[in-house]
């Protein structure tokens, strides 16, 4: 099921302020990472239906992304 685009684009800016927030980010730096983020594709490509998932679980899933970004770069 796809999301319509104009819905998906609210959805993506709620998600990116709310792990900003929570990773004491900038939007800007937030913005970056979702775009490049595995979170963000499979929203996008409406793989199960990741788009019904709330704000909060799609932030949570973003910093656990993050997270193992920083860890492997080390």
């Amino acid at each position: 099921m796809t999301a319509n685009p104009i819905l998906l684009q609210k959805k993506y800016s709620r998600v990116i302020e709310c792990f900003a927030k929570q990773q004491g980010l900038s939007l800007d730096a937030a913005l970056d990472f979702f775009y490049h983020s595995q979170v963000y594709q499979l929203i996008r490509d409406g793989v199960s239906d990741m788009h019904c998932m709330s704000d909060m679980y799609l932030a949570e899933e973003l910093k656990q992304e993050y997270s193992d970004k920083i860890k492997n770069s080390k």
